[in-house]
């Protein structure tokens, strides 16, 4: 039997009497994209350090694929892009990928073989020959994203792989890791909890050093009512509330913030209840922006059971 991804038990580490991590234990295994969230402060760099080998826990046990972090087995097996990778502005981009592919025991040939095969991944095989500074933001980012796709890794651990980066950028890289998922993990460390949405079904949630973990799917498919998320224009919140509590299989409506309603349902009663909500706000001539299944990763992650 293969082991876990990674296995973490009881990790804990601290920063001058300062808990960043408490006895922290979870197992991860393949598949699917993992995101990992959590305010400012939280201990996912400290985390994302210890899983890399970049530092020791204070106390608790890591493995990753049954070794220890920074082991010489895992070589070629687990990469990583902390959130500010830069490339050397002295030498090219080709030549740079060159060397941390040789880094990881491939030859001369071999490396530039490598070389042209992540910059093509990333759509940026043009730039084999230029220095980083021609590069806009986006490409840098996306030739951060190239090192680290070196060796074909089976786990990549991603700090904030999207910040600062426009639309068509961030779509990119978010096809470059749903095209790879299928053969490599990905670990995924974000503030833009709408690009987690996207790509992860289980979260990893920090705050404060203590750790907890969710399945998205089974979060609301286990549970007896049903949720929409109703994002409308600006509107009377109270007649709204009051509207949608007088449908039938409505059991309750909140208002978390401004223009924003959450829907719990009854679905044995009214199967359709999208349909319903689209009805009423017609019949009230109100205006809405999006109607979605569910509540927003922001709702379950942060505010539910509050």
């Amino acid at each position: 039997m293969n082991a876990p991804i990674i296995k973490c038990h009881n990790l804990s580490h601290s920063y001058s009497g300062k808990a960043a991590l408490s006895n922290i234990s979870f197992i991860c295994e393949s598949g699917e994209p993992i995101g990992l969230v959590g305010p400012n402060g939280a201990g996912k760099s400290t985390l994302l350090n210890i899983l890399c080998g970049f530092m020791r826990s204070a106390s608790g046990n890591v493995t990753l694929f049954g070794h220890k972090p920074g082991a010489s087995a895992l070589s070629g097996r687990v990469s990583a892009l902390p959130q500010d990778a830069r490339l050397d502005p002295a030498f090219s981009i080709g030549e740079q990928l060159c060397f941390y592919a040789r880094l990881q025991g491939l030859n001369t040939q071999q490396a530039k073989h490598e070389t042209s095969r992540v910059l093509e991944a990333v759509a940026l095989k043009d730039v084999l020959k230029e220095k980083p500074s021609v590069l806009s933001h986006g490409m840098a980012k996306r030739a951060a994203i190239a090192q680290a796709l070196m060796g074909k890794p089976e786990l990549i651990l991603l700090d904030e792989p999207t910040a600062g980066l426009d639309p068509v950028n961030m779509r990119k890289i978010r096809t470059i890791i749903t095209e790879l998922s299928p053969v490599t993990t990905f670990i995924i460390s974000s503030h833009d909890l709408a690009e987690l949405g996207r790509l992860c079904q289980q979260m990893l949630l920090l705050d404060k050093g203590v750790m907890s973990t969710m399945q998205l799917n089974a979060s609301e498919n286990n549970k007896p009512t049903r949720f929409l998320t109703l994002q409308m224009e600006s509107c009377p919140a109270p007649d709204v509330q009051a509207k949608f509590n007088n449908v039938a299989g409505i059991s309750r409506v909140s208002n978390p913030q401004k223009n924003e309603f959450i829907i719990e349902y009854n679905p044995e009663i009214q199967p359709s209840m999208d349909l319903k909500i689209i009805t009423c706000i017609n019949d009230n001539n109100w205006q809405y922006r999006q109607l979605s299944q569910g509540k927003t990763l922001e709702e379950k992650l942060f505010f539910d059971g509050m």
